[in-house]
């Protein structure tokens, strides 16, 4: 098939740092053309793919000239597609609502996946004035907001099965990674790891908007050594600093989608505990591949119980349920299906 696969723009694909969406739309692209698909991805022009780059703003917004209008570079996106999309069999859209004028007219076969929360507020009026769009989900709670879409299937993110060499040996800390965000639990986290007398060892970049919460609420219990900031990690630290955790703590406070870092960190033999929030209980197998928990004191007796878990099967587990090639046989799966509704019958 021949297939466009739609990019945000914030983030090159894959990200230099920090970047969820655009890691898993680099795996998807390039599991597909290992599948035998003619791919091409609408990107920022510092994106690296096996597929054909579309390059349609310089470089990523976040790591670009400062002051850009991001809805510029969303322009020409949008433009680029209407441009070309009669070049394809089916195009994919990974940036949420904003093609669906477009795409709704080209007469071509497109799937919408949504990445991020979908309870904001108009989004539901947008969403019903595509009825037939079809969506894709990665988690069955993510959907809970608009149960009246058009959600043909939820396919779960994976990654290659090779990025991540396991540890089997226990760890000696814990590990939290992701956003300095309340709504991601850095505080709760804090208050575990000092509960437990393990060390946390914080992975995470600092949002501009939350500079403050990070100063305020944050800050101030990092000493450096219980409690350690290392910033920021790329996918070449991000492999040791989980492979050395005894766990990662997840303790989020928000409907989370998906949770990457949650089998990132299963990809490395390491167990999650997680709170039971948002995709969880979808991603977590409850005392197989970690703990799902309700609070902080629960999370401490979780750490307390991670000699009843083997790091082996959180490994096995995670190849079985989350690798790339599963997620692109899914994916294809779907595609075949759009298509072949927008032919209608034979």
């Amino acid at each position: 098939m021949r297939i466009a696969q739609l990019a945000p723009l914030a983030e090159s694909v894959p990200p230099k740092l920090y970047g969820g969406t655009e890691r898993v739309i680099a795996w998807l692209v390039d599991e597909l053309v290992e599948l035998g698909h003619d791919v091409t991805l609408f990107a920022s022009g510092d994106s690296n793919t096996k597929g054909k780059l579309h390059p349609v703003w310089p470089r990523a917004l976040r790591l670009g000239r400062r002051g850009v209008d991001p809805n510029a570079a969303c322009a020409l996106l949008i433009e680029a597609i209407a441009e070309h999309a009669a070049s394809f069999d089916l195009v994919h859209s990974h940036v949420d609502w904003l093609p669906l004028p477009v795409l709704s007219r080209t007469g071509v076969p497109y799937l919408t996946t949504m990445h991020g929360r979908l309870d904001l507020p108009g989004l539901a009026e947008v969403i019903g004035a595509f009825p037939n769009a079809a969506f894709a989900s990665i988690s069955d709670n993510q959907r809970q907001p608009l149960p009246d879409a058009n959600w043909i299937a939820t396919i779960q993110h994976g990654l290659p099965k090779d990025l991540f060499r396991p540890s089997y040996e226990r760890g000696s800390y814990l590990a939290f990674l992701g956003r300095l965000t309340a709504e991601k639990g850095p505080e709760d986290a804090m208050r575990i790891a000092r509960a437990t007398g393990m060390p946390l060892r914080i992975a995470a970049k600092i949002p501009r908007a939350e500079t403050t919460y990070f100063k305020k609420k944050l800050e101030p219990d990092m000493d450096g050594e219980r409690i350690q900031l290392v910033g920021e990690v790329d996918e070449s630290r991000k492999q040791p600093f989980l492979a050395g955790a005894a766990a990662l703590l997840f303790p989020i406070n928000w409907p989370e989608p998906f949770g990457l870092v949650m089998i990132e960190a299963m990809a490395c033999g390491t167990p999650v505990i997680a709170y039971r929030s948002g995709s969880v209980p979808e991603v977590v197998e409850d005392g197989v591949t970690g703990f799902i928990v309700d609070n902080a004191e629960e999370a401490v007796r979780a750490v307390n119980d991670l000699g009843r878990l083997d790091r082996r099967v959180v490994r096995t587990r995670f190849e079985e349920r989350f690798t790339s090639i599963r997620m692109a046989k899914d994916y294809e799966s779907r595609y075949r299906e759009v298509v072949a509704r927008a032919r209608g019958p034979s």
